[in-house]
């Protein structure tokens, strides 16, 4: 079995034993010594599945780890030379690393060669690809967006099919006239938006060596960069952004517009969602939306909320993970499977140096920007459910 497959099978042994519990209460609720046995046994099961998930975990990041490569062949002859050479292998070896550093610390004004191709056109430096790469891992870790959506690299303009018609079968007598329709397609096109984000630090901590210079800015960049992208792909307009998950036009198909939250409320936004989708699917929602569901019941007066059972792991509702974001609307709770949601980034993500504008300050400036853009390809694959009264959600 895989580690989702055992993710599952936990999940259900899990929701198994809850009943099993709520079923065998007596007046009191207590359970007999005979069904007490049987729930140890059930818990003991799902004790099991968590540490046959974690040994697979630990598996998996073992095979990672030994399939790197062990050393960097040799490409010249040791005796030719004095040792001391290094090799240029790209702009993420130690030479170009050492040729950036060089030049934000005197102003570029000290640009060695391997620096020369990362000049942009309007003077700009492009970020070394060591740089980058720690970038897009601090915008995958914040981002939820970046987690679930689909992610594609894009030179141009990137268009994307989309079926509008399929086919359908008709009876027809023997000896009939056959019926055809025809097969039409829509496109969604991928563009391309600018976000950029500025900071400013002191010449003093950039021309001191102690400082963690690529550090800090690569934590800054990355976190300013993320909150923007997560709050455009769940609200943004589509003009001159990304079109949010939760956009009036183009976003998530609404499933119904209720005036308090419910427990039914929920379970009737799951089954909204075609089944295809529904194996995949994942809820989104404000956090104030979480503490309002997690007072919820069903019929059996078990709570709806199933907090995860391993650290690390999404909390569920009603089976499925939930994703919680500051940007999600408070009125609104969106369900589906996100692969649907496609973000296109445009090209490298590169910094420059901005030293006459804060000159009288002190003070030298950093830009970094990215084009990026992100849609909903099929609306029916994401549903919303919206809340007209937010204040106080009505008990199940």
């Amino acid at each position: 079995m895989t580690i989702q497959e055992l993710r599952e099978a936990r999940n259900k042994a899990w929701q198994g034993a809850k009943a099993f519990v709520e079923s065998k209460r007596d007046k009191d609720g207590l359970l007999s010594k005979e069904d007490a046995g049987a729930y140890a046994k059930m818990e003991q099961k799902i004790k099991d599945y968590s540490a046959e998930i974690e040994r697979m975990e630990q598996m998996e990041a073992m095979e990672n780890e030994l399939n790197r490569p062990v050393n960097t062949p040799i490409l010249i002859n040791p005796q030719q030379t004095g040792g001391n050479e290094k090799t240029k292998t790209s702009r993420a070896s130690d030479e170009y690393r050492e040729g950036m550093l060089a030049a934000l610390r005197s102003n570029f004004k000290q640009v060695s060669n391997v620096l020369q191709e990362g000049v942009d056109a309007d003077g700009g430096y492009l970020v070394p690809e060591e740089y980058d790469s720690r970038l897009i891992d601090v915008l995958e870790e914040e981002n939820i967006m970046r987690k679930l959506g689909t992610k594609i690299t894009t030179s141009g303009d990137h268009k994307i099919n989309i079926a509008a018609t399929k086919p359908a079968a008709a009876w027809i007598e023997e000896g009939g006239a056959l019926t055809f329709g025809d097969a039409t397609f829509d496109q969604i096109l991928l563009d391309a938006h600018k976000l950029h984000v500025a900071i400013k630090v002191t010449e003093e901590l950039l021309y001191d060596n102690a400082f963690g210079l690529e550090s800090y800015i690569i934590a800054q960049f990355g976190k300013a960069l993320s909150n923007a992208e997560e709050d455009a792909f769940l609200n943004g307009t589509g003009t001159g952004q990304p079109l949010g998950l939760f956009a009036a036009k183009g976003g998530g198909t609404v499933a119904d517009t209720v005036e308090s939250l419910t427990a039914d409320n929920v379970i009737n936004l799951v089954y909204a969602l075609k089944r295809p989708y529904r194996k995949n699917a994942r809820f989104i929602m404000n956090d104030k939306t979480v503490a309002q569901i997690r007072t919820f019941k069903d019929n059996n007066g078990a709570y709806m909320w199933q907090p995860a059972l391993t650290q690390g792991e999404p909390d569920r509702l009603l089976g499925y993970e939930v994703y919680t974001s500051p940007y999600a609307p408070t009125d609104a709770i969106a369900f589906g499977d996100y692969k649907y949601y496609n973000i296109g980034d445009r090209g490298t993500r590169s910094f420059k140096q901005l030293t006459e504008l804060f000159a009288g300050n002190g003070m030298i400036g950093f830009v970094a920007k990215e084009r990026v853009d992100g849609k909903l390809v099929l609306a029916e694959a994401v549903q919303i459910l919206k809340v007209k009264a937010t204040a106080k959600a009505a008990k199940a």
